[in-house]
């Protein structure tokens, strides 16, 4: 009778099918990659999604069995909070856990039923729960009492009010276990620990329960001996049996760096009599050690946690990695055993998370141990990726870490079974911007005898010449081009040509600019004319602009229209007389076009009129 009872009042359907319709919640919090956020708001959050559809009861119940959360006190208590104004999802949530996970309703989460019951005007359903809670020893909050006080007189439900008043005036509300526990922890606080307390303990003729004793201890959190001490006493003097839930907050308690061998002994004790240390027991306490910066008690914590029922996440595995790598003292030997865990349970490690590490070895100045980071992964069979391994040699040598650098590259990218001329090219690059020009070119002079003319050498080519125009080396960076196009089936990229060019004007190479075009030329490039018609018209002569028009073309040579484009420069440059001497010096069949004899009338038309006129004293 009271199974049925019970079945009514928490899931009363709103029409002939039972349904839960559950109208756009709040928000949850999400989760960030600290260890130390709770493990419950993404269980919340998935729970109240599942809760959000219209369904039959049987059909919420399948999915909220098949979602994979973690039941704990803290997520029923999480739930009903962010659902307390959504009747029927609050029913039907809660009979869930009734059925299923009833040791998981304290005292605090009753009184959440309680209340949305009472100030949704369930009287049946109110009452019948208090009957429930009664049973436990449970008592009601006078936050409840004041609810459902308030809509019972609003729904002129006489007999209920006056019930609920004599049940205020019988003293329930004040042995709610709340009440009890805030009790029982002010006279521990207040006192020293000796029999006089004992003995005051045991007149208040209070029952522990485990929420009552998990309440004391978590408000005795600032004075973790006390509290300890207390739950000893229970355990001794009274024969208390802890369940998960007082293990779980004496954990809590003890897990501080003034505490740390008694917390060991709490953890293992609850292990041995079979109680899991819950996900956000563990991130609360990682979070503090790490904020303490404990990391060798953060390693046991890990390797103790991934022994039992809910292990640490693959981005746990990656955060604690990070913490080793950037602490004040490297210390390989953690971080080799928190990799042989991780992949003793089945798990692999990714390019991902290992780029993850070495972002975090970087940003401390330690990039130098990435070969030996990398060789404790590779014990456990981690093989890098091509991209991952093109990152770290850019790194090493971007950094200058040249002994690191070659015995990367010896070891992977001579290998006979390897060959990644990218990773070649990304150590290029490295030197280059770092100016260790020597080394890039030796990397550079290695990766071609290998490679050849591959794409990969080409992009190091270019990151190389860039690297000595940098260095204002532009000389150098013309050999080294002269060379790859003469003594190898290197091809240079266009923009590595445009680069070279306009750095060789700059620096007052002209020759080696003209040169440059007639290499484009032979490459079937599109020659590159814009800086060269703009160095010439500022700074050279006749002379100049008709050496540029012979490298243009293949042929004695170009078109007219370079030739305008030539007398059009000078003249924007506002240098008539070289725009006059280079006419002198072009071919017959250019001094006659009529275009060019056009260019340079309306040029000397424009000439006089801008003339300022002469004034005669």
């Amino acid at each position: 009778m009271r199974n049925s009872l019970r079945q009514l009042l928490l899931f009363r359907p709103t029409s002939g099918l039972a349904t839960i319709r559950c109208p756009a919640l709040p928000a949850t919090r999400s989760l960030s990659s600290e260890p130390a956020a709770g493990a419950g708001s993404s269980d919340c959050s998935a729970v109240v999604g599942i809760l959000g559809k219209v369904g039959t009861f049987d059909e919420t119940r399948k999915e909220l069995d098949g979602s994979g959360v973690s039941v704990s006190r803290d997520l029923v208590l999480e739930v009903l909070e962010t659902v307390r104004d959504w009747d029927d999802a609050a029913r039907g949530f809660f009979r869930w856990v009734q059925e299923g996970y009833k040791e998981k309703v304290c005292s605090r989460g009753y009184n959440l039923m309680l209340d949305i019951l009472g100030r949704g005007g369930d009287s049946v359903g109110f009452w019948g729960l208090y009957e429930e809670m009664k049973g436990k020893g449970y008592g009601v909050s006078r936050r409840v009492r004041d609810g459902a006080l308030e809509r019972f007189k609003r729904d002129g439900l006489v007999s209920d009010v006056e019930k609920l008043r004599e049940l205020f005036s019988s003293g329930s509300i004040d042995n709610s276990d709340t009440k009890v526990a805030s009790r029982i922890s002010k006279l521990v606080r207040s006192e020293v620990w000796n029999e006089d307390l004992e003995l005051k303990l045991k007149e208040m003729n209070a029952e522990f329960s485990g929420d009552v004793v998990r309440m004391v201890v978590e408000k005795l959190s600032d004075e973790p001996m006390k509290s300890l001490i207390f739950f000893r006493w229970l355990q001794e003097s009274l024969s208390f049996k802890p369940d998960a839930g007082t293990y779980n907050a004496m954990a809590v308690v003890l897990g501080r760096e003034d505490c740390i061998d008694r917390f060991w002994n709490i953890a293992s004790e609850m292990r041995a009599h079979g109680f899991e240390m819950a996900v956000d027991t563990y991130a609360q306490i990682l979070g503090r050690f790490f904020k303490r910066k404990l990391i060798k008690e953060s390693v046991a914590l890990y390797e103790f946690a991934v022994e039992g029922k809910d292990k640490p996440s693959a981005s746990d595995t990656t955060y604690l990695l990070k913490k080793i790598v950037v602490a004040k003292d490297l210390d390989l030997e953690l971080f080799s055993r928190v990799i042989k865990v991780f992949t003793q349970n089945g798990n692999q490690i990714t390019d991902p998370m290992v780029n993850s590490v070495l972002k975090s070895l970087s940003s401390v100045g330690r990039f130098r141990f990435c070969n030996e980071v990398l060789k404790i992964m590779e014990e456990v069979g981690f093989v890098i990726g091509g991209s991952l391994r093109s990152k770290i040699a850019f790194h090493l040598g971007s950094r200058g870490n040249l002994n690191e650098a070659d015995e990367l590259m010896t070891k992977l990218a001579l290998s006979a079974d390897i060959v990644d001329p990218y990773s070649w090219a990304a150590l290029v690059e490295g030197y280059s911007i770092s100016g260790n020009l020597e080394e890039a070119s030796r990397c550079f002079q290695r990766m071609v005898e290998k490679e050849g003319g591959s794409s990969a050498a080409t992009a190091a080519l270019h990151s190389l010449v860039n690297g000595y125009c940098n260095s204002k080396r532009v000389t150098d960076a013309y050999r080294l081009l002269q060379d790859c196009t003469t003594k190898s089936e290197l091809k240079p990229a266009h923009p590595t040509y445009k680069l070279l060019i306009k750095k060789s004007l700059d620096g007052g190479h002209f020759d080696d600019a003209l040169s440059l075009l007639g290499m484009m030329k032979l490459d079937g490039y599109p020659p590159f004319l814009d800086p060269v018609f703009h160095h010439v018209s500022r700074k050279g002569n006749g002379d100049s602009a008709l050496a540029f028009m012979k490298a243009v073309t293949s042929k004695k040579f170009p078109s007219s229209s370079v030739f305008l484009q030539m007398f059009e420069a000078f003249f924007n440059a506002n240098r008539h007389y070289e725009a006059q001497d280079f006419l002198s010096k072009c071919p017959r069949h250019i001094r006659d076009h009529a275009d060019v004899l056009t260019l340079f009338y309306s040029r000397s038309k424009r000439k006089v009129a801008t003339k300022p006129d002469v004034v005669v004293a």
